[in-house]
């Protein structure tokens, strides 16, 4: 006969808060969340909080019960909703400033302050290379509002924005500690940039922006014994701009660099490390914290929910991708350069047509020299409208964004003239999807990594499967809740104790049932 205080481990296992003991008596092995005393245990688990995942100091500087990030996607799609929900329940979102005007990050700005005052959030800042006053006004908008945190993605190199918005403010409090208004989470896969994020501001920039009187001498000395950034999210297999690094490799690498730059510069602050990419799963996120990472970030999979900033239509046909629906096509912002987006390719010929448009730009020196088909489709299909007509659209979009230089240059150059057309197309495609236009569904452009497939394959069957019940928090509390699970099974497992082959499968459970066991 079982002990009588014998729980089935599957049950206790979910139990997070509670201690395991393993006993072994002449009934068998029993499991219990109290130890007698009578009796010799063969295997203890203690308990897996959630809020005892990640880094504590990392979850200290940001204010955060749970260390638990909803990434910046891009022209929206983390909407104010979203950044709103995950501060409300102890974790950060940030806003997805990329691709909007300054008019519209300035109304999210004051709408989120004066919704959540004081709370954890933060906006994204992401880099323009064609466009370093945009940068520096979006800059100058955080500064002005005292947004205190930002995202920092698809940067190659330190900019003088950057700087800007990092040291400026900076000062010794009564005891003689630097203090830093201005946090950076800079999400990265290249070493090399990962390198510049670990390192004091570069001098060379700090000396700009002190020459411009942007920053005082005080600032500018003090800056060379801070990091460009304390957080930074090593960016794995993901959606948008992404070098499909597996996070095995990806992430031990970061991890072991901020410890080589802790020892090199002796930071008061210690450096933190957190894992986005391919995060779908309670498997993936608790191999994530197994790992070391200081915290989560998850975009894909939050695209297909109640609160993000993109269409039903595209919504649905998320919840219906798997692993393998993805595809690499040039991105908008560096086409000419060859940078690669990860999108959506079920349901949609956008990557198909994405990598057409680029082979002419490379292999042709104006619309011209392409050959009449060719022409015909890329007007009649994917412009919908004449190359002159384009380019008409795309003069105007410049004018008002107060480009000129952009167009002169276009019209003296006419490989430039085809590349800011083939551009607008890629530019207009992921706002389609966005806005939802029905007889623009072939051409959406829809940003995610596979994590979305492995998500659906999880959720399959439960309340989660379609798009109507999914919202941002409740899944982030399914996948750290899971983690728990999942990392009390490995601690079982890693004394010895079998487990039945389903011990540790959680299906996903409403907020209010996951916050029973806790």
């Amino acid at each position: 006969m079982p002990m009588e205080n014998s729980i089935p481990l599957k049950e206790l296992l979910m139990q997070v808060n509670k201690p395991i003991f393993a006993i072994q008596n002449d009934d068998g092995l029993n499991f219990v969340t109290k130890d007698d005393g009578l009796h010799r245990f063969k295997a203890f688990v203690p308990p897996v909080r959630l809020e005892n995942l990640g880094d504590e100091k990392f979850k200290k500087r940001h204010s955060l019960k749970y260390p638990y990030i909803a990434g910046a996607m891009a022209n929206g799609i983390t909407s104010a909703d979203m950044v709103k929900t995950m501060s409300k329940n102890g974790m950060i979102g940030f806003l997805g400033a990329g691709g909007l005007c300054l008019e519209k990050i300035e109304e999210n700005i004051i709408k989120l302050t004066n919704t959540l005052k004081d709370k954890p959030f933060g906006f994204n800042l992401i880099h323009s290379l064609g466009d370093p006053a945009h940068e520096m006004a979006t800059v100058d908008l955080y500064l002005k509002y005292n947004i205190n945190r930002v995202s920092a993605a698809a940067f190659m190199r330190m900019t003088p924005a950057l700087v800007y918005y990092r040291i400026k403010g900076i000062y010794k409090d009564d005891k003689g500690h630097i203090v830093t208004p201005h946090h950076i989470i800079a999400k990265v896969s290249r070493i090399e940039i990962a390198r510049q994020f670990f390192s004091p501001p570069p001098e060379k920039l700090v000396n700009i922006l002190l020459e411009k009187a942007l920053i005082t001498r005080q600032e500018a000395r003090l800056s060379q014994y801070i990091p460009m950034a304390q957080d930074l999210t090593a960016e794995a297999d993901s959606g948008g701009h992404t070098d499909n690094r597996p996070a095995l490799a990806l992430l031990p690498t970061m991890i072991a660099l901020k410890n080589e730059f802790m020892k090199i510069y002796n930071y008061k602050e210690p450096l933190c490390v957190g894992l986005a990419g391919g995060i779908a799963t309670p498997q993936s996120a608790a191999a994530a914290f197994g790992m070391g990472a200081a915290y989560i970030l998850t975009g894909s999979i939050n695209q297909s929910c109640i609160e993000a900033g993109i269409c039903e239509d595209v919504k649905k046909m998320l919840c219906q991708a798997d692993q393998a629906d993805m595809a690499m096509a040039p991105a908008a912002d560096m086409f000419e350069i060859g940078a690669r987006v990860q999108v959506l390719k079920r349901g949609t010929l956008f990557p198909v047509r994405a990598d057409k448009l680029y082979k002419f730009y490379k292999s042709c020196n104006s619309f011209d020299e392409i050959d009449e088909k060719s022409k015909q489709e890329i007007q009649e299909k994917f412009l919908q409208k004449t190359f002159e007509e384009a380019w008409d659209s795309t003069k105007i979009f410049f004018r008002k964004a107060g480009n000129i230089k952009e167009i002169k240059r276009a019209q003296n150059d006419p490989k430039y003239k085809m590349a800011l057309v083939f551009r607008s197309y890629l530019g207009l495609s992921s706002k389609w999807a966005i806005q939802g236009i029905p007889q623009r569904k072939m051409d959406y452009q829809i940003w995610c990594g596979p994590a979305i497939g492995a998500f659906n394959q999880w959720v399959k069957g439960s309340f989660l499967e379609t798009h109507e019940n999914r919202r941002t928090a409740e899944i982030a509390f399914n996948l750290m809740f899971g983690a728990c699970i999942c990392i009390r099974a490995s601690i079982l497992k890693i004394q010895g104790i079998e487990l039945p082959m389903d011990a540790s499968d959680f299906k996903p459970m409403k907020k209010k049932e996951i916050f029973s066991f806790l």
